[in-house]
């Protein structure tokens, strides 16, 4: 996109945009070969209605394009609760309510999962029949929202399903299998489960299905006894079980036109659970796992630099350079501060700086790779750096009398530089190991 057009987008100007046109009349016609994102999409982010408009009448067809990123204007504008824009979009083309971007999600599901009631209401008056759309997860926009804590989008969403008599939306599943009454037991959600429990009940047309099972084999009932909390768990078990929930297992024994319960599907299966919680690729989202990674590795840089600048056994409050004790006992010679683990065995203490200090690296490399790209780069770079510093000379004072300094020197000035490089080979070496090994199971078989 030319530069210019870029800025009066961001900024907003109509006068820029008019003065471009002048100048070069085609300038809307050739921004696609240098650049997928149109000038809608740079002012839907901005959330430049009257920019919108001007786009919009001189060249309408911006509204239906889908950016590299899979989002439309439309979507931009709903994911950022411009109502007053999503409502010039749609005079364009009320279809646009139902546009499909990245994973399927269509301009109600990110108005839902961000809880823009209003915009919900203006949604749902022009196409209705959005309620039951679902995303590549399978997920209608009230598994968005009460997955997302968006009680008054919740409320919205279920007063329209009420009044549309479309209660079946009540008991629509996700990829797996969770209805949105698991998502609101799961987590805790009192007043969502009342008001499903109460809607679903008071609709015509069909009820809530309040044991539903999901591809775990649980029901809303097992989720919340099978993970306890404080969080209201006895009015939620209460709402449930006046509403005849029952546990998968009671369900099952009690039905006459069921087969009986698969054992590998039984809430027993422990196995069964902790798959459910591992990381699936198609499922998570790389965001979700970013984040998750990112926690760990802050977290283990803090223990790892904790524990390395407070060494086992804690370090020497005097001096000792002679190593005599206090002539009942034999020590060694030591300095204040110096470690005394170090002082009485040098290999525990080198085999405590080494693998502490690579467990440091790496927590310090994972972050520095998942940071990467975000602002403020050379500032952080920084950090790591002072970081690693103080760490080593913590780690040189404290080194004793017995040749070890020399070590932890050539350590810190080796390790942090050459990280990279440790983890390639690494992996390089256990494809290596792992091929062996299926070699020798298929010759050994």
């Amino acid at each position: 996109m030319d530069t210019r057009l870029l800025e009066a987008s961001q900024t907003g100007s109509s006068m820029m945009l008019h003065q471009l046109l002048q100048e070069n009349p085609l300038i809307l016609h050739t921004h696609a070969l240098f650049s997928s994102d149109n000038p809608l999409h740079v002012a839907s982010m901005a959330g430049h209605v009257d920019f919108v408009r001007e786009i919009i009448r001189l060249k309408p067809e911006f509204v239906k394009q889908v950016n590299e990123d899979g989002f439309s204007p439309i979507h931009i504008a709903s994911a950022n609760g411009y109502l007053e824009m999503v409502m010039e979009f749609l005079k364009v083309d009320q279809g646009l309510c139902r546009i499909v971007g990245r994973n399927k999600w269509t301009p109600l599901h990110f108005a839902a999962s961000r809880g823009w009631s209003n915009l919900i209401q203006e949604l749902l008056l022009v196409c209705p029949q959005s309620l039951e759309d679902v995303t590549v997860q399978n997920e209608t926009s009230l598994h968005l929202s009460i997955k997302n804590s968006q009680f008054e989008a919740t409320e919205v969403l279920l007063a329209w399903i009420k009044e549309k008599k479309r209660d079946d939306i009540l008991n629509m599943t996700d990829e797996f299998g969770n209805s949105v009454l698991h998502l609101a037991t799961w987590r805790r959600h009192r007043q969502v489960v009342e008001w499903l429990i109460r809607f679903g009940n008071n609709t015509t047309g069909g009820t809530l299905i309040v044991n539903a099972v999901n591809k775990s084999g649980l029901t809303a009932l097992d989720l919340l006894l099978i993970f306890p909390s404080e969080a209201g768990d006895r009015e939620i078990d209460e709402l449930l079980r006046k509403a005849g929930a029952k546990r998968a297992n009671d369900t099952f024994e009690h039905s006459t036109n069921q087969q009986p319960m698969d054992t590998h599907c039984t809430i027993e299966n422990e196995d069964e659970l902790v798959e459910y919680f591992k990381f699936k690729k198609g499922r998570d989202s790389p965001s979700d796992a970013r984040n998750a990674l990112l926690v760990m590795a802050v977290l283990m840089a803090a223990a790892t630099f904790q524990v390395g600048i407070n060494p086992p056994s804690g370090v020497w409050q005097d001096s000792d350079l002679n190593g005599n004790g206090n002539g009942t006992t034999n020590t060694p010679k030591h300095v204040a501060g110096s470690s005394i683990l170090g002082s009485y065995n040098s290999v525990s203490y080198m085999l405590f700086v080494v693998f502490n200090s690579i467990g440091l690296s790496l927590s310090l490399y994972m972050i520095t790779i998942l940071t990467e790209n975000l602002p403020m780069q050379l500032e952080f770079q920084l950090c790591v750096i002072a970081l690693y510093f103080t760490y080593y000379t913590g780690l040189a004072n404290m080194a004793p009398l017995n040749g070890t300094r020399t070590a932890i020197v050539v350590l810190s000035a080796v390790l942090p530089p050459t990280i990279h490089h440790l983890v390639k080979l690494t992996r390089l070496i256990m494809k290596k190991i792992k091929r062996v090994l299926l070699y020798l199971s298929k010759y050994f078989r």
